[in-house]
């Protein structure tokens, strides 16, 4: 018998298990989250007689007599200071970890009322956050500080609710509270759990699956194979490439393929039954390098070769410029496969009802992908599958795949029952899609002044074992290898290539991190051939308004790289180690695809209900769309609410990805708000009840093969320069970066994303690796390397506004840039601190390489 004190009541168990296990499933307070279960996340932090610690790491056994304190144990005074504290500094983005920071602070803060910058870094270093970069979370917790001590109230909201003002987050007081739901949060009567065998081996030849002991287990509902999906077995975004469940007789593509799924009535019986089923199956030899994968004797992975795809672009002629340039410059630069170690495990929650509904509870970047794959895979029409967002606790691109979604709604199909599947950490990193691993070899040529004259790039990206958005991912790199740059002359190949690794898709800044990492280090070894500085030779080839980029696309008014590059100038040239760079996205999917952006109004008991299918991943969209309606009608946050992405409910528009939703759903918000203002004109919001008003806004571009000689690939493109500062040791002490945002419509909140992006970034250029053994990673969560607040510099963020297009009011895209110039302008201030030339990401031989000798 163990007696635990929770949150000031008793309770008295007899059998032992985890801590965390017995908060949230038995206790239902889950303010703490399962993040990696492994004590490396800190999301699980809880008071253990005031210490701070990691509930995964417990047992009931190891607490027995113990006071244990979660967020919802707190006093009220204490809950509405934090909640203020971190919505106003800005600190919550996904919010996944939010209330393990709270925790922390706590145990700080009953300590030391009046905490130091460091100690405040010290006291959150057990704790992770991918969203954030750690500024705004440390500014909350000096903030609680302050308050707790009596000496300031925290200042209230600018009452302005319009565009250019730094709102507060809508969501931001359940997240840092915990009482926001995010879908393991979830529990239904009669629920049953699930759980997925995958193969033992990257490749391995399936000659039966015998589920019968496990069907035998007391407690297990259902065992399901390859034979039990009753519509169709392979789905993808590009190609319907990838099995749900790979059938005997079939050969396994990666570690994360799935060969059974159970549904259980508790996690335990269903792991159990894991162990039960007996697979006959023969290993064979993966195909683990794009290059063994070319190779004319190659194993073909899937029937139609190994070649996914091919991407080519060609204008002037650049064999002929760079026989008449004055310096040319050629080198192989190669990134690595990267983890996107958001914060929230996959989960799904399928719930069957009446008329054969199935309403699916998702973590995703778009309900409505989730609903046509899981529409295909059990033969359902659209009205029989309802898929609704809750919250998200982190994406970055990584929760665009079916991952869990469709294995839940299958289990819950088949059982009439409610199945809750989540993924354990480790199975999160075997089995989504990650950062394509790419080699770029590029050569650029430029003038006696310094102009760039051409460049050829051939860039291989290795999308392991499944298409995801691997064509896409590799096109948006060759079109961007350019940078926001005027390249006469361009020559372009890129290839996408099977391999037996984890499959590569979406994720932040979408295959330009990889490209930008290249023309940049080109440009600075160009500006040592010239006798220009790094920041002189970018600002020579910066695009200007009419100028064209390397697709031939003509920039248009609203393009300010030029600008960004003059805002960090003077701390560039004021230091000795610093390292520039410059980046260039797409706002928008472009490239000739469909790309629309919907929103609808729905008056409503005084209220104006937003609804969108548009997923808010942590970048704080509700609020963004709430504050353009709130500019267009005059009404405040107060009267409008907005609704979470729903099948059955909110208008389809598009995955949230692309860096597209603050231009593409702000505008079809804006459109909606126009008409919500002429009914206004004649009647009054009490009058409009049970009105509805529209607002849609397509991108027409042109694609990448078209025959014009400008053609507008995308809508829009943001600009960024950034500067990085290192010490007499070699660390980073300070990042500076500049962004044409177009309009800020939150500051506050796009510098959070700039933070965050900055962190990441960091990681990317310093430490984050994903190395592979046969196709197997070698990583933990606690071994990827993420940037924790004790490695953080000073962030300082610069934002340029120059676009006069009406659309959104001229905000463009900053989720996804903000990460791309990270890297390679931390590689130029290594160059400049240690003349060393690095083309490979990690950097070695840095203050933050653990091998260097």
């Amino acid at each position: 018998m163990h007696t635990i004190h929770v949150n000031g009541a008793v309770h008295s168990v007899n059998d032992d298990e985890n801590l965390l296990d017995f908060l949230r499933d038995t206790l239902h307070i889950t303010s703490m989250k399962n993040g990696c279960g492994e004590g490396a996340c800190g999301a699980c932090m809880v008071l253990i007689d005031g210490k701070a610690m990691r509930a995964c790491l417990y047992t009931l056994a190891k607490v027995d007599g113990k006071k244990i304190l979660t967020v919802e144990g707190l006093s009220e005074e204490e809950k509405e200071i934090y909640a203020r504290a971190f919505a106003e500094a800005g600190a919550v983005q996904c919010g996944f970890c939010i209330p393990g920071m709270v925790i922390s602070a706590k145990a700080l803060l009953d300590k030391q009322p009046n905490p130091t910058t460091q100690e405040i870094k010290a006291a959150l270093r057990g704790n992770i956050c991918r969203c954030t970069g750690y500024v705004k979370i440390e500014k909350a917790i000096a903030m609680a500080a302050t308050v707790l001590r009596g000496e300031m109230m925290i200042p209230s909201s600018d009452p302005h609710s319009g565009i250019g003002v730094n709102i507060n987050r809508v969501d931001a007081h359940e997240k840092t509270l915990g009482t926001g739901q995010y879908v393991d949060d979830l529990h239904v009567e009669g629920m049953l759990y699930g759980a997925v065998l995958r193969t033992k081996t990257a490749r391995a030849y399936i000659k039966q699956i015998d589920i019968s002991a496990a069907l035998a287990l007391p407690g297990v509902e259902a065992v399901l194979t390859a034979k039990d999906v009753p519509g169709q077995r392979h789905w993808g975004f590009i190609f319907k490439d990838w099995p749900a469940l790979i059938a005997e007789g079939e050969e396994t593509r990666y570690i994360g393929d799935a060969l059974a799924i159970v549904a259980a009535k508790t996690k335990r019986i269903a792991r159990e039954a894991l162990h039960l089923i007996q697979v006959d199956y023969e290993e064979r030899e993966p195909v683990v390098t794009p290059a063994d994968a070319l190779a004319p004797e190659a194993h073909q992975i899937h029937e139609k070769g190994n070649l996914l795809s091919t991407t080519k672009v060609r204008r002037g002629n650049p064999e002929e410029a760079l026989s008449r340039s004055a310096h040319v410059v050629t080198h192989r630069y190669t990134t690595p496969a990267t983890e996107h170690a958001f914060l929230e495990p996959e989960s799904a929650l399928a719930v069957p009802g009446e008329d054969g509904l199935l309403t699916v509870y998702v973590s995703t970047q778009s309900v409505y992908k989730d609903q046509q794959g899981i529409m295909a895979i059990l033969g359902l029409p659209a009205e029989k599958v309802r898929v609704i967002s809750k919250l998200v606790g982190g994406g970055f691109g990584g929760k665009e795949d079916l991952s869990v979604q469709h294995h839940a709604a299958l289990l819950a199909y088949k059982t009439g029952k409610p199945v809750k599947l989540t993924l354990t950490r480790q199975e999160s990193i075997y089995v989504h899609p990650k950062r394509h691993a790419m080699e770029v070899e590029l050569t650029t040529g430029c003038d006696d002044d310094g102009k760039i004259t051409a460049m050829i790039a051939r860039i291989t990206a290795d999308t392991g074992a499944y298409a995801s958005l691997g064509p896409a991912v590799l096109e948006r790199a060759c079109t961007h290898v350019g940078g926001p740059y005027h390249v006469p002359n361009v020559d372009i190949t890129g290839l996408c290539v099977y391999t037996n690794n984890p499959p590569a898709g979406a994720f932040r800044g979408f295959g330009v991190p990889q490209s930008c990492f290249a023309c940049e280090g080109n440009l600075d070894l160009l500006a040592e051939k010239t006798g220009l500085s790094p920041w002189e030779i970018r600002y020579r080839n910066a695009l200007e308004p009419g100028m064209t980029n390397a697709t031939g696309q003509i920039a248009d008014e609203g393009t300010a790289i030029k600008e960004t590059l003059l805002a960090v100038r003077e701390v560039y040239e004021s230091h000795p180690y610093a390292g520039i760079a410059c980046a260039l996205k797409n706002t928008g999917i472009g490239v000739g695809k469909p790309d629309v952006g919907r929103v609808k109004l729905q008056v409503k008991g005084g209220k104006v209900r937003i609804l969108t299918s548009a997923a808010c991943i942590g970048q704080g969209l509700a609020t963004i769309v709430g504050q353009i309606v709130s500019e267009v009608t005059g009404l405040s946050l107060d009267n409008l609410e907005l609704v979470a992405p729903d099948t059955s409910e909110t208008p389809d528009s598009g995955t949230t990805t692309a860096s597209r939703q603050t231009l593409f759903t702000g505008e079809a918000a804006r459109q909606a708000a126009i008409a919500l203002v002429q009914g206004l004109k004649s009647a009054s919001l009490e009058e409009l009840d049970g009105r509805e008003f529209f607002g849609e806004y397509h991108g027409v571009t042109d694609p990448l093969e078209s025959p014009k000689p400008h053609p507008v690939n995308h809508v829009a493109f943001s600009y960024a320069t950034h500067v990085v500062l290192l010490d007499d040791q070699g660390k980073v002490t300070k990042v500076v970066a500049a962004h044409d945002v177009g309009r800020a419509i939150n500051p506050k909140a796009i510098e959070g994303q700039v933070e965050g992006a900055v962190a990441m970034g960091l990681g990317y250029a310093l430490r984050e690796d994903f190395p592979l053994k046969q196709g197997v990673p070698q990583v933990k969560f606690g071994t990827l390397g993420l940037f924790r607040s004790t490695d953080m510099p000073e962030v300082e963020t610069l934002l340029i506004e120059k676009n006069p297009s009406p659309l959104a009011f001229g905000a463009k895209g900053v989720g996804e840039i903000a990460t791309i110039p990270v890297a390679p302008a931390v590689a130029s201030a290594y160059f400049r601190f240690d003349k060393q030339l690095r083309f490979s990401l990690p950097l070695k031989g840095t203050a933050y390489d653990k091998g260097r000798k």
